[in-house]
């Protein structure tokens, strides 16, 4: 960091937090329930649990964003009440939200100065933002605007400016979940030598691998309360999955089976970003089948946004064979037109594109099911609003997500279980193609598994799938054939089987000349309009 952390105040073996009987209750669910965990200086401790198990509800409560109903938080040996996040960064508590709290319209140095307590103008600040994000290899530019950034680059600013407050406990939810493998390493370097500062750190993540790697102590969540403890390091993934979700882990299975006829196409697709921190797609050709599912790895930022704008339809072509949909130039068409032609879409950003925050699962299911013929949900040109509750309804139950019901709003729900909504969502539209980013993003093993099941469930039904995402082991898992897209370049694509980390890491890298022909590239053809 730029600068070095203030030795930790009290004796190193005095709890640095401590909960005592913590409960949380809602009108219509119970968050927490008596729930003990004590934080020690410099270890970095694992809170594990299922979507909805109760997790962000307890770090909020810790970082002030809400207040408890029952029990005691007592921080470096004393008992305090936390009424705002600005009285926790006061006492030394800082948080990585996995939901981002950024102004789109403003620029990263812009967006950290607000959050800092300090009045820091932007400009000053610039420097302190690229030092700590080199050192910690997150690379930033202070100037950019967030709107132009992908999910993955958000996160870099989220934990950025986190690390600028010097906190002396470092709440993170979920801070990896969308960045690379190697971001990852580094940010576990620079982690682990906090921890040697004395800092201690609140672990939040459903990638168990990284939890054995990474934490000292783990606290398992189970239904709002502590179901046990754990030292990750000496217990296996799979043992921490099954204290987690109390019962056999699910797997996925992945049977042969022959593609048929071509049902989404990209022909030479090239497209000039409109933003100038963007990504320019440069002669993307591919087709994916009809019963398979082809799976594009790539490091965030290297033109995933730009490709799922183009395919969505959220920014249509000039050339209108740029894109075929079930045979059909699609290029120019609209989102909705390309939803017509039998496409469904889960995007990266689950509140904003993903689901309407505001509105209740029911209306959010109307958004897009309004359009597919099968769900029903329109008569005559007017809304059957007991279809829509059905629908909705539905998709709860066959994905357990874990909410106050059909008119609960998205924004109730914990991540994982927006997630397991949304792609519920438009797996239950029955669609003939499907494009997902990010799919299973903040979710739970169980719950992931269960969703890479449910899109192996569309490939066996005949469906074409393309998976955009930055988890390997899960394109490995679930994909028939694997690409890479960096620098705005598509690689070969290759059987699954095939594939090895080390090939797809060099291909990550640009470099597409080892095992398979490097894609040419041709100018000027298929851009879009100024």
């Amino acid at each position: 960091m730029s600068e070095p952390h203030a030795p930790p105040p009290g004796r190193h073996n005095e709890p640095r937090l401590q909960l005592l009987g913590i409960s949380k209750i809602y009108p219509s669910v119970i968050a927490n329930a008596d729930v003990n965990l004590t934080v020690m200086p410099g270890e970095i401790h694992a809170v594990l649990g299922e979507n909805g198990a109760g997790k962000s509800t307890l770090m909020k409560m810790i970082y002030g964003v809400t207040r408890p109903n029952a029990g005691e938080i007592m921080w470096e040996g004393r008992q305090v009440h936390i009424p705002s996040p600005a009285a926790a960064r006061r006492l030394g508590i800082g948080m990585v939200f996995q939901h981002f709290a950024l102004f789109e319209t403003l620029t990263v140095a812009e967006n950290i100065a607000l959050a800092l307590d300090d009045k820091v103008a932007p400009r000053e600040l610039a420097p302190r933002i690229r030092a700590v994000s080199e050192q910690y290899g997150l690379p930033l530019d202070p100037d950019r605007h967030v709107h132009s950034m992908s999910v993955g680059e958000r996160q870099r600013v989220e934990i950025v400016r986190c690390l600028l407050q010097h906190p002396r406990l470092l709440i993170m939810d979920e801070p990896t979940s969308v960045l690379t493998p190697d971001a990852v390493q580094k940010l576990f370097v620079s982690l682990r030598q906090l921890a040697t500062e004395g800092v201690s750190i609140l672990y939040i993540s459903h990638k168990l691998d990284e939890i054995r790697a990474l934490c000292d102590k783990a606290t398992v969540l189970r239904a709002g309360r502590v179901s046990g403890t754990a030292t990750p390091r000496t217990q296996s993934a799979h043992e921490l999955a099954e204290l987690m979700i109390g019962g056999d882990l699910p797997t996925c299975t992945l049977a042969p089976r022959a593609p048929a006829e071509v049902r989404l196409a990209l022909d030479k697709l090239t497209v000039a970003s409109a933003d100038p921190f963007g990504t320019d797609l440069r002669d993307i050709s591919l087709e994916v089948r009809a019963g398979e599912i082809v799976g594009l790895a790539g490091v965030s930022g290297n033109g995933q946004q730009e490709l799922m704008k183009a395919i969505s339809g959220e920014l249509p072509l000039r050339d209108a064979n740029a894109i075929r949909i079930l045979g059909q130039a699609a290029g120019r068409l609209d989102a909705a037109q390309r939803r017509r032609l039998g496409l469904g879409f889960v995007p990266e950003e689950r509140l904003g594109r993903g689901a309407v925050p505001a509105m209740s699962l029911a209306d959010n299911a109307l958004l897009t099911g309004y359009l597919a013929g099968p769900a029903g949900m329109l008569k005559g040109g007017l809304v059957r609003r007991g279809a829509v509750r059905a629908f909705a309804e539905r998709v709860i139950e066959r994905f357990n997500v874990k909410c106050g019901g059909a008119k609960a709003v998205a924004s109730s729900l914990s991540g994982g279980n927006l997630q397991k909504f949304i792609v519920g969502r438009e797996i239950a539209l029955a669609p003939r193609g499907m494009v997902l980013a990010q799919p299973t993003w903040g979710v739970d093993v169980g719950a992931a598994m269960l969703i890479r099941q449910a899109i192996i469930g569309l490939r066996d039904q005949g469906v074409a799938v393309l998976v955009i995402s930055e988890e390997l082991d899960e394109l490995f898992m679930m994909c028939d054939r694997i690409a890479v897209l960096a620098k705005g370049r598509l690689s070969p694509t290759i059987p699954a089987h095939e594939a090895t980390i080390d090939r797809i890491g060099l291909w990550m890298s640009g470099d597409f000349s080892t095992g398979g022909a490097a894609a040419t590239i041709e100018e000027g053809t298929h851009h879009v309009p100024a």
